[in-house]
C-alpha cells in the first residue's frame, strides 16, 4: 500500500505526492561546492564558454568515480540532465506469522553502489524526480528479495517453506540465479518510479519525461539498466564492450508497429503504422513502393492506397527518427501527459519504462588499473563514437595515475572533446549543443568506500 511505502521512505528520499507545487530546479547534490556553479539565470548561452562542472575536490564519489557535466546551448533554459550516485544499504526483512513483512532489521545486510544518469525532455521535472526517487524504489525492491539473493540458489518460497520436494529442481531447471532477482528488482523499481513520477507531475501540473541509465554494483557484479538513448561502455586496454543499447523509435520499430496493429485506435486514424523509405506523396498513389510492417525485418512492395499517405507512426532516420512526430526515444520515465501536437493522441502507450539490463561479472575480470566504465547521456555519443571515447581514455589515464582526481578530469576531457575545439577528435564543426553528463567508474577501485555517501 502507498501509505506503508511512504512511511518507509521519508520526504528527503521521496518527493511528496500531496502538494501541488512545481518540482524545484536543482543540480545533483554531489556538485555542491563545485568551482563552477552557474544558476539558471546566469548560465552562458555561448557554446564556447559553457562551463563544465565537476564535484569539488574534497568530495569523493563511490569507487572514486569521476563526473562532469555541461549545460546545453540555448536548447532550453535549464540543464535537463540529472545524476545521482551513492551507497545502497539493503536491510533484511523478517516474516510474521501470516507470511507478511513485519519489520526491516536495522542493521545493513547487504551493501552495493549506485550511479544513475537521467536525460530529461519537455523540462527538467521528470529527471529531478527520478534522481530523487529511483534509488529508494530500487532499495525497497532489493530488500523484498534479499533472502533469495544470499541463498545458494533462490528458493521457490522466500520464507523457506518447501511445499513440493521438487521445488529446488524446478528452480534449477528454469536457470534462476541470484542475478535474476537483481534484474527483476531493477525492472520493478523503474516501473514503480515511473508511477511515482506520473502522480507527482499530475499533482503539480507539470509535464515531461526522461531517459534513465543506471549502474548497480552488488555481490561482485555490475548491473547496467537502460531505458532510453544514453549509453555505457566498458573500456579496457584491449577491449571495448557495450554495456547498453539505445532504445529509439527505429530500434524498437517492430514492437511499436505491433502495438499499433493490435490497438489501431491508438493512432486515431491520423497515422499509418507502415514504414516507407520516405513520406509518401499524392503522386505515389497507385504505385508499388517499398514498405515494411510489424512482422517484417526485411522489405517488400505494396500498392499505395490513400490511407498510406497519412503521417508515419515512425518518421525520420537515425537521430532524427521520431515517434508520432514527437519523441526521439521509445523507453524512459514520465511522459504520462504527453500528446501529439494539436491532437488528443497519447504517446505513453507506446513508451516502455522497463529497462534492458546487462550484467558484467566484475569478479571474473582480470582488472587493470585503467579499466573503466564510461556512462554518458546522448549528448556525448552524438559526436563521439565508442572507439573515440576509448582512445581518449587510453591516452589520458596511463600518464595520470598519481592524480587522485584523474577520473573527473577524464570526464571533463570527454566533454571538452564534444565542443568543437581545435584539438578535438570530432569532425570539423561537429559540436554537441545538448546537455552532456558523464560518469567514469574505475573498476579497479571497486569496494572502496565513499566518504560522502
Amino acid at each position: 500500500p502507498l501509505a506503508s511505502w511512504m512511511k518507509q521512505h521519508p520526504p528527503e528520499r521521496l518527493p511528496s505526492l500531496q502538494g501541488a507545487c512545481p518540482v524545484p530546479y536543482r543540480r545533483p547534490r554531489f556538485l555542491r561546492g563545485s568551482s563552477s556553479s552557474p544558476g539558471a539565470a546566469d548560465a552562458s548561452r555561448r557554446p564556447d564558454s559553457r562551463p563544465v562542472r565537476s564535484p569539488a575536490r574534497g568530495r569523493t564519489l563511490p569507487w572514486n568515480a569521476g563526473y562532469a557535466e555541461i549545460i546545453n546551448a540555448e536548447k532550453s533554459e535549464f540543464n535537463e540532465d540529472q545524476a545521482a550516485c551513492g551507497k545502497l544499504c539493503i536491510r533484511r526483512c523478517e516474516f510474521g506469522a501470516e507470511e507478511e513483512w513485519l519489520t526491516l532489521c536495522p542493521e545493513e545486510f547487504l551493501t552495493g553502489h549506485y550511479w544513475a544518469l537521467f536525460d530529461g525532455h519537455g523540462g527538467p521535472a521528470a529527471a529531478i524526480l527520478a534522481a530523487n526517487t529511483l534509488h529508494s524504489c530500487l532499495r525497497r525492491q532489493l530488500e523484498a528479495v534479499v533472502e533469495g539473493l544470499v541463498a545458494t540458489q533462490p528458493p521457490m518460497h522466500l520464507n523457506g517453506r518447501c511445499i513440493c520436494p521438487s521445488d529446488p529442481q524446478f528452480v534449477e531447471e528454469k536457470g534462476i540465479r541470484a542475478e535474476d532477482l537483481v534484474i527483476g528488482a531493477l525492472e520493478s523499481a523503474f516501473q514503480e518510479c515511473d508511477e511515482v513520477i506520473g502522480r507527482e507531475l499530475e499533482a503539480s501540473g507539470q509535464m515531461g519525461g526522461c531517459t534513465a541509465l543506471v549502474a548497480v554494483s552488488l555481490q561482485g557484479k555490475l548491473y547496467m539498466a537502460n531505458a532510453g538513448d544514453s549509453r555505457a561502455i566498458l573500456v579496457r586496454r584491449d577491449e571495448i564492450r557495450p554495456l547498453s543499447f539505445e532504445f529509439t523509435p527505429e530500434t524498437e520499430r517492430q514492437r511499436i508497429q505491433q502495438l499499433a496493429f493490435v490497438y489501431p485506435e491508438l493512432l486515431a486514424g491520423e497515422f499509418t503504422r507502415l514504414e516507407f523509405p520516405r513520406r509518401l506523396k499524392g503522386d505515389d498513389l497507385g504505385q508499388k513502393v517499398l514498405f515494411r510492417d510489424h512482422h517484417m525485418s526485411g522489405w517488400s512492395y505494396k500498392r499505395v492506397e490513400k490511407s498510406d499517405l497519412k503521417y508515419p507512426l515512425i518518421h525520420g532516420q537515425g537521430r532524427q527518427a521520431r515517434l508520432l512526430g514527437t519523441l526521439a526515444v521509445s523507453r524512459g520515465l514520465g511522459d504520462h501527459q504527453l500528446r501529439v501536437l494539436d491532437t488528443n493522441i497519447q504517446l505513453k502507450p507506446f513508451l516502455l519504462s522497463v529497462p534492458q539490463v546487462t550484467v558484467l561479472d566484475v569478479d571474473q575480470l582480470e582488472l587493470q588499473e585503467d579499466d573503466v566504465v564510461v556512462m554518458a547521456t546522448d549528448g556525448l555519443w552524438d559526436v563521439l563514437s565508442n572507439e573515440q571515447v576509448a582512445w581518449l581514455v587510453r591516452s589520458f589515464l596511463p600518464g595520470n595515475q598519481e592524480d587522485p582526481h584523474r577520473f573527473s578530469k577524464l570526464a571533463q576531457m570527454l566533454i571538452h572533446s564534444t565542443q568543437g575545439k581545435e584539438d578535438s577528435l570530432t569532425e570539423e564543426g561537429q559540436v554537441s549543443y545538448d546537455d552532456v553528463s558523464v560518469f567514469v567508474i574505475p573498476l579497479h577501485s571497486q569496494g572502496q568506500e565513499s566518504s560522502d555517501h
